[in-house]
């Protein structure tokens, strides 16, 4: 019976589907598994308050090279039980085996967290190139037919997009690159036919690049949700290396911006506010449903913003988005 009801539960997708219904413009937030482990203590107080403004689910990122593998799946767990948010599991394919996927998904289950992000993964530390490991999984394709074919339709499945094109196929030559982007879409296309039911993207810094990424996955029948993946400037290192990592698009204008502040780290913060309200605004007025926040694990730059949206009000949190969770723990109280 209790199997019954879980597989009944709403997917993320479908909770994203019925916010667009309504005419609610949703956002969610992403962390990554801190080094240390007072870090990790660190980091729920803060993931307790931003919770407390409702977004519609968060996600926790999975190390390179599966290097944070027990760690994401700890903090995933505390997430969706303690924390009390519908909570979506980053899994890569690098340096995993099946029987290790087998086994995350497991934990999964028992954890109440259904909903997982499909990916490749960046390859391990001190590796340049993605490579297989021997009997694994090639890339984020298998990894969602995978888990469709061991888990039926159990499990939410996110997949990443790029509206810039993956950084391995971005290159300097335009046929080339129009080429390769056109081959990423159609990649794309063939991890939502395979189980995939919404889309996140890579960071990105220029609206025009996404909506007409949009465009481009809607003209070859991708009719799911695609949540932009909007990562604010936290500090002038950070974003040089994020970006370069990523092949990331920088607008000119705001490479002028950072110039002169670039050593003042407070000014490049209310920078980074700045501009990815701006820029969330432009989406949103373009018809974009809701925003996936890259928290970095800090609250003030993506509250700030979704308060400049008008999106929440920082005086007052609102009610947990997912009362059921904490109604359940009510029971379990009660019983005990």
């Amino acid at each position: 019976e209790r199997e019954r009801e879980r597989e009944r539960r709403m997917k993320i997708s479908e909770k994203l589907e019925e916010c667009t219904k309504n005419g609610q413009v949703y956002f969610s937030f992403e962390y990554f598994p801190p080094k240390t482990e007072e870090g990790v203590n660190n980091l729920f107080p803060r993931m307790k308050k931003m919770v407390s403004y409702g977004p519609q689910f968060c996600d926790i990122t999975w190390g390179a090279g599966g290097s944070t593998a027990d760690l994401t799946q700890d903090i995933a767990t505390r997430m969706q039980k303690e924390i009390g948010v519908e909570t979506m599991m980053h899994l890569t394919c690098t340096n995993m085996m099946p029987e290790k996927v087998t086994v995350a998904l497991e934990k999964c289950k028992e954890a109440g967290i259904d909903n997982i992000l499909a990916l490749r993964g960046d390859p391990p530390k001190g590796q340049e190139k993605w490579e297989a490991v021997e009997g694994g999984f090639e890339c984020a394709l298998d990894l969602v037919k995978f888990i469709r074919e061991k888990h039926g339709d159990f499990f939410g499945i996110g997949v990443a997009g790029y509206p810039e094109a993956h950084p391995d196929a971005i290159c300097d030559d335009p046929e080339q690159f129009a080429k390769n982007y056109q081959g990423e879409l159609e990649y794309l296309k063939k991890k939502i036919d395979a189980g995939g039911q919404m889309i996140i993207t890579q960071l990105f810094y220029d609206c025009g690049t996404f909506l007409k990424f949009v465009k481009d996955c809607r003209n070859i029948g991708i009719n799911c949700p695609i949540l932009p993946g909007i990562m604010p400037i936290q500090s002038y290192g950070g974003f040089m290396r994020m970006t370069g990592f990523c092949k990331t698009k920088v607008p000119q204008e705001i490479l002028n911006t950072l110039e002169p502040i670039k050593d003042n780290p407070e000014a490049v913060k209310k920078y980074g506010i700045h501009l990815a309200t701006q820029m969330c605004k432009t989406l949103i007025e373009a018809g974009t449903p809701g925003l996936h926040m890259y928290s970095l694990n800090q609250d003030k730059a993506v509250l700030g913003i979704l308060g400049g949206l008008g999106l929440i009000s920082i005086e007052e949190p609102a009610k947990n988005p997912t009362p059921a969770i904490e109604e359940k723990k009510e029971e379990e109280k009660a019983k005990a």
